[in-house]
């Protein structure tokens, strides 16, 4: 599904995604890419097991859990994690990152790319046993525009000029103009009319009770503790090999690294302390697959552009001249990772071909935040201006043991040029609730998803600083506006990317994030599980056909 959303612990989508970066990043950037530990691949699964067969269950750890599973009301990762098994669309990636049909049968761009025909498949039945056609298509895409909708994703449904239903199977949407991202909106997923027609989206009971078309079924969803999926013997695909899915809920990373060992988790994203140090040794190597490479996701400390210190860009500047990035990825990530400096994957042809990450400078810090007006004038180490100290809060979820440590870095670098930080961790669907969503924030240190598509409008642009909406530091620049409405009508990749470097040079001078660092992606699964294929599209795109053989099977109950 072709989205920006936020990061948290563990993704299937993303973080175990991209295991061969070929495309993605240059051999510098990515010397382990596609690298992965443990013995076994498929045909040595096939010549020791056999066929694939079906049953048994897989465990996944969750820091947080799901806010909301109406894909078009929510931005949290572990909404969208649920919802990929529980909803089709009619197009999505193949293991190369090409756009293939799924819910289609069939699509075409016609009018120099103005106009997308697609004809869906016959015979996908929703969960109650009613077929999807081209109503529940029309009905999404109505839904998903709503303003009363409140959708983080409407823009892109506000760019179809016309949506032509020819018949119960077949659709084109028409534009004024060319849009780049037309082919990714259509991997967001499809929502049944005959269900939804009529109610209240934002309070409807669907959000967790959720009926859907895709290859499973949520079957139970205990509040704090876990979420539980059943295989679809109605998916149109067929039926996947795995019968349940278990995401425990389990918000501390020490916790879950625990209980993988322990054998209570069969998949997990390790830290690069549990990657290189505490996952040696011949019960990891018997039990367990280990990869790594470049994650797609950047890290950021995000200010929130409303509040009086950080309106002032020389201040921002200055926070971000005083962090030193090379020191954040050899202490957090003990080397696993590269520091950043824009919201785009190194390597990829949008991302900028000269600009770096920004070099800790200390006498510079300090100079632009005299310029700002700050000095210590009672000598306690802290800088004041009018009478108050520039001190702050960074707020991050409760549990990311990476995040914590990297707010508690940032904080002591930040003391050396006299600004006073504090941290506070929340629960993760509070934390986006109660106070992302809300603008209830200094500053915020978070993950974002690197799309397939550059187009970062939802993030950048001006006029998604709304509550809920995903501009949720109120970053406001008419140039960058315009750059991105421009750039995501072009359909020559060549004139995009240079409109996106330009996006990216305005956000190093403006600096309304401290683009921090892309780690590297460092799952670890259970070696029972059959079936895993790493390509360009990682290890997650082919999950419907992992499977267990039958003597290494569990049941949903069993550890």
């Amino acid at each position: 599904m072709e989205k920006i959303f936020f990061e948290r612990s563990i993704n299937r989508r993303v973080l175990l995604a991209a295991a061969v970066l070929v495309l993605l990043c240059t051999a510098a950037l990515c010397p382990a890419a596609a690298s992965s530990t443990g013995q076994g691949g498929k045909g040595e699964a096939a010549a020791a097991f056999g066929a694939p067969v079906d049953g048994g269950r897989i465990l996944f750890g969750s820091i947080g859990e799901a806010s909301n599973l109406i894909p078009y009301l929510t931005a949290d990762a572990a909404s969208h994690e649920i919802a990929d098994l529980l909803y089709v669309a009619p197009l999505r990636y193949d293991k190369n990152l090409r756009p293939e049909p799924w819910a289609a049968e069939s699509w075409s761009l016609e009018d120099g790319g103005k106009r997308l025909r697609f004809t869906l498949r016959k015979g996908i039945l929703w969960e109650d046993g009613e077929e999807l056609t081209t109503a529940d298509v029309a009905f999404t895409c109505k839904l998903a525009a709503d303003p009363a909708t409140g959708s983080p994703y409407a823009e892109d449904f506000l760019r179809i000029k016309e949506l032509r239903v020819i018949d119960r199977y077949t659709f084109e949407a028409v534009y004024d103009q060319f849009f780049a991202r037309a082919v990714a909106t259509w991997m967001n997923p499809i929502l049944p009319k005959h269900i939804l027609e009529g109610q209240n989206i934002r309070s409807t009971d669907f959000a967790r009770k959720p009926i859907g078309a895709g290859p499973y079924r949520l079957t139970s969803w205990e509040s704090g503790s876990r979420m539980v999926l059943t295989a679809s013997p109605t998916y149109f695909m067929g039926r996947p090999h795995i019968n349940k899915v278990v995401y425990r809920i389990i918000p501390d990373t020490a916790t879950m690294f625990m209980e993988t060992r322990a054998g209570r988790l069969d998949v997990m994203d390790l830290s690069p302390l549990q990657y290189l140090r505490q996952t040696s040794g011949p019960v990891w190597e018997r039990e367990f697959r280990k990869y790594r490479y470049l994650a797609s996701m950047y890290v950021f400390l995000g200010f929130n552009l409303e509040h009086p210190f950080f309106k002032d860009v020389r201040v921002r500047r200055a926070i971000s001249l005083a962090l030193d990035r090379d020191a954040l990825v050899k202490g957090v990530l003990l080397g696993q990772g590269i520091p950043a400096f824009g919201p785009f994957k190194p390597g990829s042809w949008a991302n900028h071909p000269t600009l770096q990450p920004v070099r800790q400078n200390l006498a510079a810090a300090r100079a632009l935040l005299a310029q700002a007006g700050f000095a210590d004038r009672n000598h306690d180490g802290i800088l004041e201006r009018d009478g108050k100290p520039l001190a702050f809060t960074i707020l991050t979820n409760q549990g990311n043991e990476q995040r914590i440590l990297t707010a508690t870095v940032i904080q002591s670098q930040l003391r050396a040029v006299g600004v006073e930080v504090h941290i506070r961790t929340v629960e993760w669907a509070a934390f986006i609730r109660e106070f992302v969503n809300k603008g209830r924030f200094d500053a915020v240190l978070l993950g974002w998803t690197i799309p397939q598509d550059p187009d970062i409008y939802q993030v950048w642009h001006s006029s998604q600083a709304v509550e809920g909406g995903l501009n949720f530091t109120h970053y406001r620049n008419p140039e960058v506006d315009k750059l991105l409405e421009e750039a995501r009508s072009l359909p020559d990749q060549g004139r995009r990317a240079r409109l996106y470097w330009r996006i990216q040079e305005i956000l190093d001078r403006e600096q309304p994030y401290c683009f921090l660092f892309v780690p590297y992606a460092l799952p670890v699964v259970q070696r029972r599980f059959q079936g895993i294929e790493p390509a360009l599209a990682g290890i997650m795109y082919n999950f419907e056909q992992w499977w267990v053989p039958k003597e290494l099977q569990r049941s949903a109950l069993e550890p």
